[in-house]
């Protein structure tokens, strides 16, 4: 008897003449968040991929907790693989199905029958299988309703398959199918939410962030890291690029209005962005602002803010409040790593009164203060890039 993971599409199956494209980046993806779970065979068929361990290296605990995170696969399945012929099928689940359903008292048997020349129909197969289940344990009631556990046959083209549900997936497309964005990741819980959200639409994410040492600390600077980590299990490997605010936070609050801080200092780091996704090739900037939840992100500040840059500023986290925002960060395994109490760059500084619906032309007559451009070459000259790997060896 052969366990294999069957993982299937979610809304690539819509793609029409482009489908084998994200099928193609899909396997590929598969093949390479695999290779720390040991040997296996990646192929596919009929919107499924079929993960088959081969030899006594390959940890099918591993992969199956792998392929639930990876963008593009909906539902993840642990099944038994047998020939198409009812006494092989039903002996297969007489032998793999009863650990799925120690502790059960009802289950339920469903089936499909993808191959419509299989003799029997879909009633018939499950009505065999429950049988074939129940003489090895008598105990269980069926329940056509509300089982405990619905076994389910699937007959398709080569082999049939046996199994005890599936789980749901990460969904979305997958990773690489489009485009590349620029994440600009703080140590804070919204920021890795945003940059997950976008990665499930095919984005590839890098990510931007700023530093503000002596009055950020080096705990601070590697809790980002470890952020970016958490969010490459989902994401595969994430280039962190880190660059140093401190001396242009300074400047901005020795020249400039207290109300008007938060404002110029978000200008400078999206500017800032918009440079390091020149050289990245990264198409958007993504941020991890909701409507209203600071002052920095009213509707008139977000528009001060966007007119610094050209590029396209994805907020996935926009229309969200913050419990909806924890959930997703819980979830993913990001929130307890960003409620660390450690400092961020954003609250250097803080103004007791930050202006929450700014003027374009005042917020600019504020930067002739000083010399942004300078500033900003200088902070850029700071730059330096960490990997964030969670599948890297070691």
């Amino acid at each position: 008897m052969k366990e294999i993971l069957l993982c299937k599409y979610g809304e690539i199956i819509l793609k029409g003449l482009n489908r084998g494209h994200f099928e193609a980046l899909l396997e590929r993806e598969m093949k390479k968040r695999l290779k720390t779970a040991g040997a296996f065979t990646v192929t596919r068929s009929q919107s499924t991929l079929y993960i088959t361990p081969c030899g006594e290296d390959a940890d099918i605990d591993e992969a199956f907790r792998l392929c639930r995170k990876v963008f593009g696969i909906v539902s993840v399945a642990r099944a038994a693989e047998c020939e198409k012929n009812m006494e092989s099928i039903k002996k297969t689940a007489q032998e793999y199905l009863p650990p799925f359903l120690a502790g059960c008292s009802s289950f339920k048997a469903d089936a499909r029958r993808s191959d419509k020349r299989f003799p029997l129909t879909s009633p018939a197969i499950s009505a065999e299988v429950g049988g074939a289940l129940l003489e090895v344990m008598p105990r269980l009631k069926v329940s056509m309703t509300k089982p405990d556990v619905v076994v389910m046959t699937e007959i398709r083209e080569d082999k049939a398959y046996l199994h005890a549900g599936s789980f749901p997936g990460a969904g979305g497309m997958p990773a690489g199918s489009s485009g590349k964005a620029l994440l600009l990741l703080s140590g804070g819980i919204d920021s890795p939410v945003a940059g997950f959200m976008m990665a499930k639409r095919g984005v590839t994410v890098e990510a931007l962030h700023f530093e503000s040492f002596p009055y950020t600390s080096e705990q601070a600077r590697d809790k980002v890291i470890t952020l970016a980590r958490e969010l490459s299990e989902y994401c595969g490997k994430i280039r962190v690029h880190i660059l140093s605010l401190t001396h242009l936070q300074e400047v901005l609050r020795d020249s400039c209005d207290e109300e008007y801080f938060t404002l110029l200092l978000r200008r400078s780091m999206m500017r800032l962005a918009e440079r390091v996704a020149d050289s990245t090739y990264c198409s958007a900037l993504i941020t991890g602002e909701s409507l209203g939840q600071v002052a920095s992100q009213t509707m008139q500040a977000l528009t001060v803010t966007d007119a610094a840059v050209s590029r396209p500023v994805f907020r996935p986290c926009i229309g969200m409040d913050k419990e909806e925002i924890i959930t997703v960060a819980r979830k993913i395994g990001t929130f307890e790593t960003s409620i660390l109490p450690f400092e961020d760059c954003c609250t250097v500084f803080t103004p007791r009164h930050p202006k929450t619906r700014p003027e374009l032309a005042k917020v600019e007559a504020q930067e002739k203060r000083y010399d942004v451009s300078a500033l900003e070459e200088e902070a850029l000259a700071s730059l330096y890039t960490v990997e964030a790997d969670a599948f890297a060896e070691g």
